[in-house]
């Protein structure tokens, strides 16, 4: 990665410091002919004999150049005994500078040798333009350098004026038929993009007789290698991100059209050794953990706690989801959910500045999200697919699917795996996988006992369930929403069952599958189970696989039921799940029988005053928020028992002053409990602290609870 740094630098004609190319060397001592005379005949050891393939004639060139140079310095080192102190000061720096041509002359053989053939190719004039500036540098270096001061033989000299005489007729080489096999690469996308599908005969003649590429692995080797150049793409480099993700999907493509489906990759990956495993489990586990962010506060709807896709404003201000607040209108509803405020019309007002905002937050972080709008904002219309990445992710996707549907046992988990794989990024990708058909395929493949076929085919579940449009496609298709609780329960690795979960999260987005998920048999009790003994990353797809099902009134009942209570009240004391758990526990706690659940639990008291003490500012919010529906819907004995509780007065007294707006509204509340109380009417106190809220609360009322919702975007 230093080298492709380093030659970051290069690319944009920028002249590093000395410091950024080599390990500290002191080059004012006596060892400065030794270092260089180590340095040039290490590249002419290292690359004479490596050619390159493509950059042949040029590299070639630079060495037949650094060979004259270690001529040189042998002849100076022999001559002045190995000392620079006898040289010429004007000498000792072009020393030095040659020092510093050496190795960018390194940099850029080794970045030759390194790289993909198709990365080379498309860098090809820019790379030749590398090599030219580099025999600039040399001829000004011979130009400046005294020769006629120092000591040289005749034959040294007659060797350094005939690589001068070279040096200034060299002219920028650019091999014509590099040339013509990039044009003939760009030609591919140009088919693509205009719908047609190149022959297979065109494919095969470029990839494996001009190429080499011969075989699945390499062609997959190539396609990682573009991929890395896209995540670390630069915007001053050709082509850009959405050109190589074009070719990206060509070469996809063709890796599956010349070579099919290589099921000699699947043992690897079934029979490998246990530390082997054990170093893939991590870096999974790492890969998926990093895809988590959360989403700001505003960006929520108030009534469903989701990223909105469309926000509109009513008439009282507020800002809400269109689909939440139109089912809110639909159910009979005349206020507005957040302020209780009567709505003067129905009329729902598009906010256009808080779409954009939420449009150019996902482009940022790369979270796939369906705007409802029909263009997205200007500045960001450059990172869409282009039209031929679409069509050779298409043809791709159904020549996947085809194989999940007919292929062996081993062609089908291999395909799971690619499927997976293509469908971690792009609506489109997810959209042309299941219009395939591989959703069905995908469930039965849930079943099978080989746990890497499980393990792919529930994380390309997973991917595929980001794409709305695909959620009702899975919870529609027959057993499938049964096969991912199986898998939940029974999963025969980690990574699967936590995948499982967090499909589950991500199916709960939609308000109407919550109950059928709840109600699916098994389900509140495996995310309960994986929330008190996962991993870090499985009780983070538990707890917020449970928040979204504890927003639905109607699921009370069944996560009580289910051990949900309990397992989320010993989630307060993790941190990194606290806040969600807590969130979870207020909903519940708004209906009477998860009050007089939460009431049982010994635990959950003390659990919620922790964290109003040491709690983040939105764990302190919904830790009160808690407390308040405790005694709201609990009853005179829960409520005594909670202004019972040590050191409780203090901290809703601190909350008041330094907590959230929402956290001071229910400390508020909850202080006028504590007033009532002190004046001897419990009954009262409960009255009032739940005077604004009326009998009967809608399932969907969840704007007083605040948590932090991870969308999970799997890298697998």
């Amino acid at each position: 990665m230093a080298t492709a740094a380093i030659f970051s630098s290069l690319r944009r004609r920028r002249s590093p410091s000395l410091e950024a190319f080599l390990a500290p060397v002191d080059l004012n001592e006596v060892a400065l002919l030794q270092t260089l005379a180590a340095v040039a005949a290490d590249l002419v050891t290292c690359f004479s004999g490596n050619s390159t393939f493509f950059q042949r004639r040029n590299s070639r060139s630079l060495i037949r150049k650094i060979e004259v140079f270690l001529v040189l310095l042998d002849y100076l080192k022999d001559a002045y005994g190995g000392s620079v102190s006898s040289l010429p000061p004007n000498a000792v720096v072009c020393l030095k500078e040659l020092y510093l041509v050496l190795y960018r002359s390194k940099i850029l053989l080794d970045y030759c040798v390194q790289s993909s053939k198709l990365w080379l190719l498309l860098q090809n004039q820019s790379i030749s333009g590398h090599f030219h500036d580099l025999d600039q540098e040399i001829l000004t270096l011979l130009d400046v350098f005294p020769f006629g001061d120092v000591i040289l033989s005749l034959d040294v000299r007659e060797q350094i004026e005939l690589l001068q005489r070279q040096a200034r007729r060299s002219k920028l080489h650019i091999d014509k038929n590099d040339e013509t096999l990039r044009f003939q690469f760009f030609s591919f996308l140009d088919e693509f993009e205009n719908g047609k599908i190149p022959p297979e005969s065109n494919l095969r003649f470029f990839f494996v007789e001009k190429l080499g590429i011969s075989d699945a692995k390499s062609c997959r080797a190539e396609i990682e290698y573009l991929e890395e150049q896209i995540v670390s793409h630069e915007g001053d480099v050709e082509p850009s991100a959405s050109v190589l993700n074009g070719f990206v999907a060509i070469v996809r493509y063709s890796r599956f059209l010349l070579f099919g489906i290589d099921d000699r990759e699947e043992p690897e990956f079934v029979h490998s050794t246990s530390s082997h495993k054990k170093q893939r489990r991590g870096l999974i586990s790492q890969e998926i953990a990093d895809t988590f962010v959360t989403i700001p506060k505003d960006f929520c709807c108030p009534i469903s706690l989701d990223l909105m896709h469309d926000p509109v404003i009513i008439s009282t201000g507020q800002t809400y989801d269109r689909g939440s607040i139109s089912r809110w209108m639909e159910e009979g509803h005349c206020n507005c959910p957040k302020t209780g405020q009567m709505l003067s019309n129905t009329r729902l007002v598009t906010n256009k500045a808080l779409r954009n905002l939420i449009n150019q937050w996902c482009l940022a972080h790369g979270i796939p999200h369906d705007d409802a709008s029909t263009s997205s904002p200007e500045p960001f219309a450059a990172a869409l697919p282009t039209k031929a990445a679409v069509e050779a992710n298409k043809a791709t996707s159904a020549f996947l699917v085809k194989h999940l549907a007919n292929g062996s046992q081993v062609e089908k988990t291999v395909a799971a795996r690619e499927i997976r794989l293509l469908a971690k990024t792009g609506k489109e990708n997810r959209g042309f996988i299941a219009e395939a058909g591989a959703i069905p395929h995908l469930r039965d493949l849930l079943s099978s006992q080989n746990p890497v076929a499980q393990e792919n085919s529930v994380t390309a579940m997973l991917n595929l369930s980001i794409y709305d449009k695909n959620k009702s496609r899975i919870m529609d298709e027959q057993r499938c929403l049964g096969s991912i609780v199986e898998v939940l329960r029974f999963g025969l690795t980690t990574e699967a069952r936590e995948n499982a979960a967090a499909t589950l999260f991500s199916l709960s987005a939609v308000h109407d599958y919550k109950k059928k998920i709840a109600d699916e048999d098994g389900a509140v009790e495996a995310l309960s189970r994986l929330l008190r003994d996962g991993t870090p990353r499985g009780k983070k797809d538990a707890v917020t696989a449970l928040f979204n099902l504890s927003t639905h009134s109607e699921n009370c009942g069944r996560m009580i039921e289910a051990g949900a209570v309990a397992a989320l009240v010993a989630a307060m004391g993790n941190d990194g799940v606290a806040e969600e758990a807590a969130g979870a526990l207020a909903l519940i706690l708004r209906q009477p029988a998860g009050a007089a659940a939460v009431v049982k639990e010994d635990a959950a008291l003390a659990g919620l005053i922790g964290m109003m003490r040491c709690g983040t500012p939105r764990g302190k919010e919904n830790a009160v928020a808690a407390l308040l529906e405790l005694c709201r819907c609990g009853g005179m004995a829960a409520t005594e028992k909670v202004l019972k509780a040590p050191a409780l007065a203090g901290l809703v007294h601190s909350l008041l002053f330094t907590g959230t707006k929402r956290a001071r509204r229910k400390a508020a509340s909850l202080a006028r409990v504590f007033q009532r109380c002190e004046n001897g009417n419990a009954a009262e106190a409960v009255y009032a602290g739940g005077a604004n809220v009326a009998p009967t609360r809608d399932s969907s009322f969840v704007g007083d609870v605040s948590v932090r919702m991870a969308i999970s975007v799997p890298v697998l």
